[in-house]
């Protein structure tokens, strides 16, 4: 249930002095493209559920799980029936975590955990879920905490899950242990830093210690996009966040967030976001007063 959306921006109306939202959700309704601040989660409990996520489409069939990041325009279409869980909690506090920031970029923009590509963790991420709908519906006292603690729980299956993973793939990289998981998660740190800067594949590779060929091979590998295409991702979250302030002209926005020009700048930020820097600011103010 989207209850106030403008344009392609949902603002999350989260349940009553907290951060979370959960929809059981039984309706017959579709969602238009759309995106938010907030992480979603999504599990059908009886029969299909249709996604769109970043323009791929994905079927999710009871039991799957997509995790939708934050940014990530995606559309979904119900069934005539059905059930699923829509699970809604605001991460931004967790993000002062290293490993929960790592995660989410990792991924980003969506995953879906199904049994067959998830076997080791599946069951238990899909009983943490069902637990979280749980507790979210009896609503008794320190059931916000409750739900966080299953959620962390939740995302610290996914991550060991993509490292243990990464090993079994390709078990040469990991002849010294978690060094080249460890190696991408701090270009990928260094990246959120400095993605405002001038950067270049050729100066991050070699700050990696790798050639550019081969880091740029396995930076795809690690992030599901290339070098640039995740640079400039990162640039424009960082974009949303001054665009908020109406103080900020949107050329001094462009100019801040590492673009060389305001037409790259509104030409890139559509191609991810689906609408211009100044729709942005306008939906978001009119989201706000909503």
């Amino acid at each position: 249930m989207i209850e106030t959306l403008n344009g392609l921006v949902e603002t999350v109306n989260f349940k009553q002095s907290t951060s979370i939202k959960l929809y059981d959700n039984d309706k017959y309704e579709d969602y238009p493209p759309h995106w938010h601040a907030a992480i979603e989660l999504i599990m059908p409990t009886r029969n299909l559920y249709f996604l769109n996520c970043a323009g791929e489409d994905v079927v999710l069939r009871e039991g799957d799980i997509a995790i939708i990041c934050p940014g990530c325009i995606h559309s979904i279409k119900a069934p005539e029936v059905g059930q699923r869980i829509i699970f809604q909690p605001d991460t931004n506090e967790l993000r002062f975590m290293h490993d929960v920031e790592s995660l989410i970029n990792i991924m980003s923009p969506y995953i879906v955990v199904t049994p067959e590509d998830y076997p080791q963790i599946h069951d238990r991420a899909k009983t943490l879920l069902l637990e979280i709908n749980q507790i979210y519906e009896k609503n008794a006292s320190f059931s916000e905490v409750d739900i966080y603690c299953k959620l962390l729980e939740f995302m610290s299956l996914i991550g060991k899950n993509y490292v243990s993973k990464k090993r079994t793939d390709d078990s040469t990289e990991y002849a010294k242990g978690d060094e080249y998981f460890e190696k991408f998660i701090e270009i990928c740190d260094y990246l959120q830093e400095h993605c405002s800067e001038d950067l270049t594949l050729d100066d991050v590779a070699d700050r990696s210690g790798f050639s550019k060929f081969y880091f740029s091979r396995r930076f795809k590998q690690f992030t599901n996009v290339s070098f640039y295409k995740y640079v400039n991702q990162k640039r424009i979250a960082k974009a949303e966040t001054y665009l908020t302030d109406p103080r900020n002209s949107v050329t001094d926005v462009a100019l801040n967030c590492g673009f060389p020009s305001l037409s790259s700048f509104i030409r890139m930020f559509k191609i991810i976001k689906g609408c211009t820097p100044t729709e942005f600011r306008n939906m978001y103010w009119c989201g706000n007063k909503a």
